[in-house]
């Protein structure tokens, strides 16, 4: 099973957007992903939507992030994109008939649950504004360096 990164992606190019200071266009966006602008704006269409970003198009326009960095927790991020699946490990067989595999089925099952509500509950500790403010910490530790 191939790993999502909508997470990852939409948090990277929120950073960007949050400290560029002007709007980014797809182009630009997509060029801190290695990727296409049209995958930039299918991640962002949602985010728009919610009102956490904006597009203005044209000359001089571009994505720019519209809510409270304070505010939004990478748990309100997660559930934007889709909430994805937070793990690409899986049962052999979803409904088995073998005793031994149903056995092991449910504790996989109990253990990913509480794994994935663990993980889920420490998004929603985590600001936009936290992610920004250790970016800028390690930009100003490597400018000195």
């Amino acid at each position: 099973m191939k790993k999502d990164s909508r997470l990852s992606s939409v948090l990277h190019v929120l950073l960007h957007m949050a400290h560029s200071g002007q709007p980014l266009t797809s182009e630009q966006l997509a060029a801190f992903l290695r990727t296409n602008a049209v995958v930039v704006r299918r991640l962002l269409a949602g985010l728009r939507e919610l009102g956490y970003v904006d597009s203005v198009k044209g000359h001089g326009g571009g994505w720019s992030i519209t809510c409270d960095l304070k505010q939004v927790t990478l748990r309100d991020i997660y559930d934007a994109v889709g909430t994805p699946s937070v793990f690409a490990m899986g049962h052999r067989v979803e409904d088995p008939q073998c005793l031994v595999e149903q056995a092991v089925n449910q504790a996989l099952d109990e253990a990913f649950r509480d794994a994935e509500a663990l993980l889920i509950e420490r998004l929603g500790d985590v600001t936009l504004a936290d992610l920004s403010d250790d970016f800028s910490r390690r930009f100003r530790i490597q400018s000195r360096a």
